[in-house]
């Protein structure tokens, strides 16, 4: 396969060493029979160590142990973290209890990030009984269809990653590196999957094991060979999806070793944000909290969510918003609004229903025709109008005013915003530890946009 020069020159510093491979693998291998040695479980290595893709350094090791299926979720709990807590004691490891849909060991083994996973040893993916059972089937599928384009999905994941669309995260909601192997096998290596993502549109269907059996409504369908009630694509999300088109077209037009090797871009200074900030004329307003004892995969949507309720409520009262976005700190979260206007004016505008509507006109007015108003009710172009007083003329008061329990916020971030939330505006926005946040919020830019500024083409 012909590759561009800039290509293998990428490949020669991502590909992994062979001393890297045989090191991880013998690794792998040695937990692999402690597990078996128990006699409890079957054990086997999954992920982009077991099938050969994973980018130089990128080394966390996944070991899966497959338990009968006759057990019990709280037998399979009970004893999957007692083998997984005695293989890294056997090792000398240092480990901690992790969680995803259930509680996992996750271990630092000779300078390695290992993942000690309990799972059941079930027939089919069609058949699994948790998430995580369906991942041995994944290794297994990428290792019977891999052939020679392990080098592809390297440069496929490598692009991904310095565009800033990789991982499928509920933060970034881009490729898994599943995802990047199936896209990779299907299209028939890397250069063929970016001329055919340069002409995606949103609904785009891909169903390598043609099973055609349900519908998705996500931005790329990807029916999973090995489960087709799974889209491999589900975490991607219409934003991530389309700046991977952008990446493609200019790849494909100009292509250069900047598409994988983006220097990461050093946070803005607090003086510079200050001036950015006063340059747009915007006025940008932070909420902060305590994070929730959860997992990201759990907090991000709650985030997300709330933020949109909050945003909804100031338009609402006469604040429109420019841009929002979430940050999920390790000790605090923050909700960013960038707003059109700050103040307003004390009246506001209502418009009631036509008059045509009888009943519900009646009813307008004779709520309002009791209630304190600057004016109306009074007939518009056939509509009821009233002029109320405003509750909140400046956004800070309203987003330090309980009436944000009022709109439709995360459970876990209700519960910790009651504990108690700070708001700032304008440069008092800036905080240490959201620099990098920050800083991308205001200086946002598309990946290709970026690289185009960086290369000057």
């Amino acid at each position: 396969m012909t590759r561009c020069p800039c290509e293998e020159e990428v490949l020669k510093k991502i590909r992994p060493t062979p001393e890297e491979r045989t090191y991880v693998r013998a690794i792998g291998q040695q937990l692999i029979e402690a597990v078996e040695r128990s006699g409890k479980a079957k054990a086997m290595m999954v992920g982009s160590v077991a099938r050969d893709t994973f980018v130089r350094g990128d080394r966390d090791l996944d070991v899966f142990m497959l338990f009968d299926p006759a057990l019990s979720r709280e037998e399979l709990q009970e004893e999957g973290l007692a083998l997984a807590h005695r293989i890294a004691e056997e090792f000398g490891a240092t480990w901690r209890e992790k969680y995803a849909e259930h509680p996992y060991v996750n271990a630092t083994i000779n300078s390695l990030d290992i993942d000690l996973v309990p799972c059941y040893a079930v027939a089919s993916a069609t058949e699994i009984k948790s998430a995580v059972d369906r991942t041995p089937f994944h290794t297994r599928y990428i290792l019977g269809h891999i052939g020679s384009y392990a080098d592809d999905v390297l440069l496929f994941k490598q692009f991904a990653k310095s565009g800033g669309v990789y991982g499928s995260d509920h933060m970034t909601e881009g490729f898994s590196g599943y995802l990047c192997e199936i896209l990779t096998i299907h299209y028939g290596g890397f250069h063929p999957l970016l001329r055919a993502a340069a002409c995606w549109k949103p609904g785009e269907v891909i169903d390598i094991e043609e099973h055609g059996t349900k519908e998705f409504e996500d931005p790329l369908v990807v029916i999973d060979p090995v489960d087709p009630e799974r889209n491999v694509a589900a975490a991607l999300s219409l934003s991530r999806m389309f700046e991977f088109v952008e990446l493609a077209r200019g790849y494909l037009a100009a292509p250069s070793e900047a598409f994988f090797c983006r220097p990461p871009s050093p946070p803005l200074t607090h003086e510079v944000f200050a001036r950015l900030l006063a340059a747009r004329g915007t006025h940008l307003f932070s909420i902060t909290f305590g994070t929730p004892d959860y997992t990201p995969d759990t907090v991000v949507p709650q985030l997300r969510k709330s933020a949109d309720s909050i945003r909804e409520l100031l338009e609402r009262s006469g604040f429109p918003a420019s841009r929002i976005d979430v940050c999920m700190g390790k000790e605090r979260c923050m909700l960013l609004f960038e707003l059109m206007a700050e103040t307003v004016p004390v009246m506001r505008r209502h418009i009631g229903p036509p008059l045509s509507t009888r009943e519900n006109a009646e009813k307008f007015l004779a709520k309002y025709v009791q209630e304190e108003v600057f004016a109306g009710p009074y007939v518009e172009d056939g509509r009821y109008v009233v002029e109320l007083p405003r509750r909140y003329t400046r956004a800070v008061d309203l987003l330090r005013s309980k009436t944000l329990f009022d709109v439709a916020l995360g459970k876990h971030v209700r519960r910790s915003m009651k504990q108690g939330w700070t708001v700032k505006a304008g440069a008092e926005c800036w905080d240490e530890e959201f620099a990098v946040f920050i800083s991308r919020f205001l200086d946002r830019a598309s990946p290709l946009a970026r690289i185009k500024r960086l290369t000057g083409k």
